[in-house]
């Protein structure tokens, strides 16, 4: 540990504090102050950190379903080269047909490619989308809360 005179907690080992038993609606369901519900302030909290991870873990399938796809696509398009390697070497004796084939070969996998990344584009989208909707959902509702708890009783 370093001795920084600016900072009182440079020599403190927080990892020897034990945070299993820091429970914060503990420490602060004592306090009370009048016209504010602290049960209320945590549990709203506790949805907010539950909405988070909800987006979180969809944002991460929809990621997975992306690499997944980006995979298959590789594995489509190696395939695919293997076959246009053969297509071409029993097309060598004739050079005007294999120039013929090439540009066809060319110009379908230039659509390939722009059908591949309009599908990756679209499954990012789809993914951030249902990430999102989770989070404006939770922003939706917890203004209702806030206005419930603002309310005159």
């Amino acid at each position: 540990m370093t001795n920084n005179p600016f900072n009182p907690f440079a020599n403190v080992d927080f990892a020897k504090f034990d945070m299993s038993k820091f429970d914060m609606s503990k420490m602060l369901g004592d306090v009370k102050i009048p016209g504010f519900d602290m049960e209320a302030i945590m549990t709203a909290q506790r949805k907010n950190i539950e909405a988070l991870t909800a987006a979180n873990q969809a944002a991460v399938q929809g990621m997975q379903a992306v690499a997944q796809r980006q995979a298959e696509i590789l594995s489509q398009a190696m395939n695919e080269v293997s076959s246009i390697a053969q297509q071409l070497a029993g097309s060598a004796s004739n050079p005007q047909e294999m120039t013929t084939k090439q540009a066809e070969l060319v110009r379908k996998a230039f659509e390939q490619a722009l059908a591949n990344m309009r599908e990756l584009a679209e499954m990012v989208s789809k993914s951030n989308t249902d990430a999102f909707a989770i989070i404006n959902k939770r922003v939706t509702e917890s203004l209702q809360e806030l206005k419930g708890l603002v309310a005159p009783k």
